[in-house]
């Protein structure tokens, strides 16, 4: 699978699928200590490299810090893609590197240089514990991480470039035509869609949930009502008027006797008699001394 190398300076323009990239990932995340294989389908152009599809590498040696293409990872790589993508071509590989980070170790290297040698072919690493990613490829006959990568989802919308920026492949077409661009540190590429339908559901269930939690509330509070009426004694105040002959209460209301003053007895109340001011110091008489006195004869 060697090929001769051409010299360039310029890094090519990556353009990947985003279920590639997807199925990628997925095939990483199911080995979390183990590094797992593939190659990459597409076609390479003049200065771009487009990956359409991916196959698994099966039957490779897996082991927790390299990975190995076999002879019966090799069949069962040419006989997918001869029934599946005879029109396409291997652009690279991937693997994973599960706990250790984006990079390519000397075993990778060996790999790239003897059996993905051409310069339009590319390695693909993915880290299923860090969700990092990033990719390598020959830029003037070294081995070095690319910067120009972008991923296109097929089924709509925009492209999604490293960056944060969008841009269709005219553009970076254009910009490598131009000159190369700065190198920059790769972060992990993150692409989530989200339809109408679950932005409609989400809102109908958060309104859903409102709702509920305001006539929890409301119910709470009506029955905590109910068990303080029932419970706990009530105190009725009652306007009434006290009759100052009588000494009887009378409803403002009605008219009618409610309850007599302790102090009366069917007549009126007599006051307190006050006291003589002529007789106060003075002991009180005795009867018994006024009538000894009577019995004396005259």
């Amino acid at each position: 699978m060697k090929a001769r190398a051409k010299t360039s300076n310029a890094q090519p323009a990556l353009m990947v699928d985003s279920e590639v990239v997807r199925q990628i990932r997925q095939h990483a995340r199911s080995s979390s200590k183990a590094e797992v294989c593939g190659v990459l389908i597409g076609q390479d152009r003049d200065h771009r490299i487009d990956v359409a599809a991916c196959i698994e590498g099966q039957n490779a040696e897996e082991a927790g810090a390299h990975v190995t293409f076999t002879q019966d990872t090799w069949e069962h790589i040419y006989a997918v893609k001869d029934q599946k993508y005879p029109a396409e071509r291997i652009v690279g590989w991937y693997h994973s590197h599960p706990g250790f980070g984006v990079f390519l170790s000397d075993h990778d290297t060996f790999i790239h240089r003897n059996f993905f040698s051409s310069p339009g072919q590319v390695a693909w690493v993915f880290d299923p514990h860090s969700d990092e990613e990033g990719c390598f490829g020959w830029v003037g006959g070294r081995i070095e991480r690319l910067t120009q990568i972008g991923v296109v989802d097929r089924r709509g919308g925009e492209e999604a470039h490293e960056g944060g920026e969008s841009g269709s492949a005219k553009d970076i077409d254009a910009e490598t035509a131009d000159a190369p661009r700065a190198r920059k540190t790769i972060s992990p590429i993150r692409i989530r869609r989200r339809d109408a339908d679950d932005d409609s559901e989400s809102s109908e269930s958060s309104l859903e949930r409102l709702v509920f939690r305001v006539f929890f509330y409301l119910a709470a509070l009506a029955l905590g009502f109910a068990v303080c009426w029932y419970i706990f004694p009530r105190v009725v105040v009652m306007p009434v008027l006290l009759d100052p002959r009588t000494g009887q209460l009378i409803d403002l209301q009605t008219g009618q006797v409610v309850a007599e003053s302790p102090n009366a007895k069917g007549g009126t109340v007599a006051p307190p008699a006050k006291p003589d001011p002529n007789k106060l110091g003075q002991p009180p008489s005795n009867p018994a001394d006024k009538k000894g006195d009577d019995a004396q004869p005259k």
